[in-house]
């Protein structure tokens, strides 16, 4: 198989992590900080977050339909180690923006909404950060 195509999984999982740790322990924090009140603060934060579940989306299905193609044997039984976290952290990212981001919207218990949110985040951030890893361990071992 060609290398470029080969390191798709590595390039989508990459952006996934890539995408969530920025925006979520960097840009939203400095939103926060820098912008005049929390409301437009949390409207931007939203935004974000928003965008990032169909980046979440985008990339685990590149993942998914990239191991359910006609891949060697020996390269499908690594990633599939990964594919719990991959179907996990879809599973939040859709979650998040169907279950729990409405409810913060309409300010519903907000402590509570917000709370769970944001541990549903972390999670996610794990899954990525865990799919990563174990593609990029199985690329090394190869």
């Amino acid at each position: 198989m060609k290398r470029g195509l080969s390191t798709l999984p590595i390039w989508a999982a990459a952006l996934w992590w890539g995408a969530l740790s920025i925006v979520g322990f960097l840009v939203v924090p400095m939103l926060f900080a820098n912008l005049p009140t929390p409301a437009i603060a949390g409207a931007m934060a939203g935004k974000l977050f928003s965008a990032l579940t169909w980046v979440a989306v985008g990339c685990g299905l590149v993942l998914l339909v990239f191991f359910r193609s006609n891949q060697p044997v020996a390269h499908v039984y690594k990633a599939q180690s990964a594919m719990v976290f991959i179907f996990f952290g879809i599973l939040l990212a859709l979650l998040s923006e169907f279950a729990v981001a409405p409810r913060i919207i309409a300010r519903q218990d907000l402590r509570l909404w917000h709370s769970v949110g944001t541990v549903m985040y972390v999670l996610q951030w794990l899954c990525a950060s865990v799919t990563f890893w174990k593609l990029t361990a199985s690329k090394n071992n190869d």
